[in-house]
């Protein structure tokens, strides 16, 4: 199992428990918009470190983004296995294809 399966399933877990001993099923239980607030937050400060250049700090924010993005798709009912499928259907195609044929 990668760190990113194990994450994914510890959020998963997160969601049953008592969020005073859980920063994770606090957050889930302030529900979808907050995590998205939060994961918007964290997405901001990796695009700050990534246009100021630090790597070692872009890594840490990136860490933030993913499992901030993760919790707020936890909180939507996305899985990390419907998010991976999603990808896999779109290996292959061009980026420039894959945007174009998407519906306004």
């Amino acid at each position: 199992m990668s760190a990113l399966e194990r994450l994914a399933s510890t959020i998963a877990a997160r969601q049953a428990a008592d969020p005073d001993s859980s920063w994770t099923a606090k957050l889930l239980a302030k529900g979808p918009e907050k995590c998205a607030e939060k994961f918007g937050e964290e997405a901001i400060e990796a695009v700050i470190e990534a246009v100021k250049g630090d790597k070692a700090r872009l890594t840490s924010e990136a860490a933030d983004v993913v499992y901030h993005l993760l919790v707020m798709c936890a909180a939507r009912g996305v899985t990390l296995a419907e998010i991976e499928a999603e990808l896999a259907r779109r290996e292959g195609t061009s980026g420039l294809s894959e945007k174009a044929a998407r519906q306004p």
